[in-house]
């Protein structure tokens, strides 16, 4: 695909790449369309994605400069295709992978919400400069607030215009690893490689329990019933759970079931 969005094709697992540099990734119209026309491409063929940034940038949020250009023309709308961005991630069967490169504000701090796993940089510096503007980050803010952060770190990220670093990402729990910049992107790709080898019914749906469970399932007989139908649905699907158990029953081990 041409344009903003870069896609790199593997057995299993895509890398998608925001290849706007100069504006430090920062998301325009096409590189919206461009987001949504990958999504889609890579739907039903695809188990992980990794998305990451050009550059020093993982993306530096929404392109500020030509919204404002379109609202001089009389043109609206940005903010609605942002949303429809992000939801299409959560709406999305593979697993995707934010591999935080650098700088990631507002739009870039929500891309690393809405992902499923998240691998950053030393060098990522991560922030919500919305408040500068007199602004609640109405995209960035629930992202954080919903990936499990608590709301002293939510609030720091909010309310200051403060940014933390990779190091700092991991020990709140928005990313799951940090590591040096040469590993960033072989951590990530080993990543996905190994979510891609997994059945795609299962993975679809243990990402939609993962949306389920605290956020609309909050008592505890309620979760562990979702947690049978989950694999009802699952067994529906897809013959790998009782090719899986098969093969445990022959006497050969499935993945994490160590040596």
């Amino acid at each position: 695909m041409s344009g903003p969005i870069v896609i790199t094709r593997h057995d299993g697992w895509a890398e998608l790449r925001i290849d706007r540099d100069a504006k430090r990734n920062a998301m325009n119209r096409a590189s919206r369309d461009g987001l949504l026309e990958a999504f889609a491409a890579l739907r039903g063929e695809m188990r992980a994605i990794v998305l990451t940034g050009t550059g020093a940038s993982f993306c530096a949020g929404m392109d500020l400069k030509e919204r404002e250009e379109d609202r001089k023309a009389g043109i609206e709308g940005a903010g609605e295709e942002w949303i429809a961005v992000n939801l299409a991630i959560r709406a999305h069967p593979a697993i995707f992978i934010a591999a935080v490169n650098g700088i990631a504000l507002g739009g870039g701090a929500t891309l690393i919400g809405v992902c499923d796993l998240a691998i950053a940089s030393t060098k990522a510096s991560i922030g919500c400069p919305e408040m500068g503007f007199s602004t609640y980050p109405g995209m960035a803010g629930p992202a954080i607030q919903l990936s499990g952060v608590t709301r002293k770190q939510a609030a720091w990220l909010v309310l200051t215009t403060n940014r933390i670093d990779g190091a700092t990402a991991e020990r709140w729990g928005l990313v799951n690893e940090c590591v040096v910049p040469e590993q960033l992107l072989p951590r990530a790709h080993a990543l996905a490689e190994q979510v891609a080898r997994f059945d795609p019914m299962a993975l679809a749906e243990s990402k939609k329990a993962l949306d389920r469970i605290p956020a609309t399932i909050t008592d505890w007989q309620g979760a562990m019933d979702h947690g049978q139908m989950v694999n009802l649905t699952i067994r529906s699907k897809t013959t790998a759970q009782a090719e899986g158990n098969a093969r445990f029953a022959a006497g050969i081990k499935n993945p994490g079931q160590g040596t």
